[in-house]
């Protein structure tokens, strides 16, 4: 190999030694930052409890003990109108109504409630459009007392078609609203607490529910149709009427993937009345004695000298021009219609 060859070689050798040295030195001569948990110890807030939302209240909304909670609050920031610990019983608060809408955490103050007996108690607390309606009900339609204010129920019409024929008339039971919001139970509009924190039942003779200004107007015609009863709502929600709720297109379903969007969508569903597609029950699902059917109306035929029936010509009543020849009674629900044979229905 030639002589000159080997000394660049040898001469490229050393330079790439030299860097790989330099650059190792650097690296190792510089800190090395250390990952560490910064710990951030808890400041405690120098001023007194004040009465807090534990989550979004919107307006027309009930309260309850899960609604509110005491917390501690900057003593610049409290202000005169706040519920404060020291003078505030929570029992007193229980069933009063928000009149502006307050934010999880956000301080209550003593505008933003309506308490019962205040004027324009009831007008705060139904939602924007809505109407407050009274039904009067019995202890076993009204679930024994065990239906109180801000519960959610299914109202249901038990009645008696009578129909126009013979035999016992039809007893039928359907629920024609659903998901109503009970708004008060006679004249109290909070859940009253015992001595030993459970809730007290109470029978009640009226309720008052809140409805739109049409399903007002059909619970008002209902009262007069037959029996109203009341089916209290399970808190879960009802996965089937979510699916129903979109394919109506009464509720869209939010692009993406939005948590927030989602639980407006829910809440929309849990504070939407629904009729439609009800459904009902007659008699005879319960009983064989009873019957499925209204009952039909009778015809009268007339009759010749000897006591024997005349037959009626189609589409006529008893006493109008007769036909001779055989006939076919045909019956269309409650009408009986005469057709001769031979002859075109």
């Amino acid at each position: 190999m030639d002589t000159r060859k080997i000394v660049l070689l040898v001469g490229a050798l050393f330079v790439a030694a030299l860097t790989a040295f330099m650059a190792r030195s650097l690296i190792s001569g510089s800190a090395t930052p250390q990952a560490g948990a910064a710990v951030v110890a808890g400041v405690p807030v120098d001023g007194p409890e004040v009465l807090v939302a534990t989550r979004a209240l919107p307006v027309g909304t009930i309260l309850d003990a899960t609604a509110l909670k005491f917390q501690p609050w900057p003593k610049d920031l409290v202000e005169n109108a706040y519920y404060l610990k020291a003078g505030t019983d929570l029992k007193s608060l229980q069933g009063t109504v928000v009149r502006a809408a307050i934010t999880a955490g956000q301080p209550l103050t003593q505008g933003s409630l309506v308490k019962p007996g205040d004027r324009g108690f009831l007008a705060a607390a139904l939602g924007p459009g809505m109407r407050a309606v009274t039904i009067p009900i019995s202890s076993q339609a009204g679930v024994a007392g065990f239906v109180f204010p801000g519960d959610r129920i299914d109202l249901i019409l038990t009645q008696t078609v009578a129909g126009g024929g013979d035999g016992p008339p039809l007893k039928a039971s359907e629920t024609i609203m659903r998901n109503l919001r009970v708004l008060a139970t006679d004249q109290r509009t909070d859940n009253t607490v015992g001595e030993d924190g459970k809730t007290v039942v109470r029978g009640f003779s009226n309720v008052t529910i809140e409805a739109s200004p049409s399903l007002a107007e059909r619970i008002a015609v209902a009262q007069t149709l037959g029996t109203l009863s009341l089916s209290l709502r399970s808190i879960a929600d009802n996965s089937s009427e979510l699916e129903q709720a979109i394919a109506n297109g009464d509720i869209k379903v939010p692009e993406g993937n939005d948590p927030k969007a989602e639980k407006a969508m829910f809440a929309k569903l849990a504070s939407q009345p629904a009729t439609g597609n009800n459904t009902f029950a007659v008699g005879g699902d319960v009983s064989r004695f009873q019957r499925r059917t209204v009952p039909g109306k009778s015809v009268s035929m007339p009759e010749t000298p000897s006591g024997a029936p005349v037959p009626v010509a189609a589409g006529t009543y008893p006493g109008a021009a007769v036909s001779t020849g055989p006939m076919v009674r045909i019956a269309r629900g409650n009408s009986v219609t005469e057709v001769p044979v031979g002859g075109k229905k």
